[in-house]
């Protein structure tokens, strides 16, 4: 069973979310990362873009396939994780905590309102696996 942070916010299409005032941190889960396999590539953000919620923040590309990473919530890019550029396994081995792909500050934090709970993403995995 994959990881599943308590402390953070889920979307369906497996995105982390670490809320941290008016900004958060994004990466993507465990589940989505195993799924993935080897990452061996990860095309960032500019920072200072205006991103919206539902729209690409990134790709990531893997032994397996390129996946795009959505916005799980609209703001502006303030960071982005560079170490991952030079050395994309780190979401592999880290996802949680090294492999965190930006920091957007918001625009409208209601829309974290709709993401998932650690509890409610481990139940919606579950059907993932039926």
């Amino acid at each position: 069973m994959s990881e599943v942070k308590s402390e953070l916010k889920y979307t369906k299409d497996h995105e982390w979310i670490k809320a941290e005032g008016n900004t958060i941190i994004v990466g993507i889960t465990d589940y989505a990362q195993e799924n993935l396999g080897d990452i061996v590539f990860v095309e960032l953000p500019s920072r200072e873009a205006k991103v919206n919620k539902g729209n690409s923040l990134c790709t990531i590309e893997s032994v397996k396939a390129v996946s795009d990473v959505y916005v799980p919530a609209s703001g502006t890019i303030i960071k982005t994780n560079e170490e991952i550029e030079t050395d994309p396994a780190i979401i592999n081995k880290e996802p949680y905590t090294g492999g965190w792909l930006a920091v957007i500050e918001l625009s409208d934090s209601s829309e974290l309102n709709s993401l998932m709970s650690a509890d409610e993403y481990t139940e919606y995995l579950k059907t993932l696996e039926d």
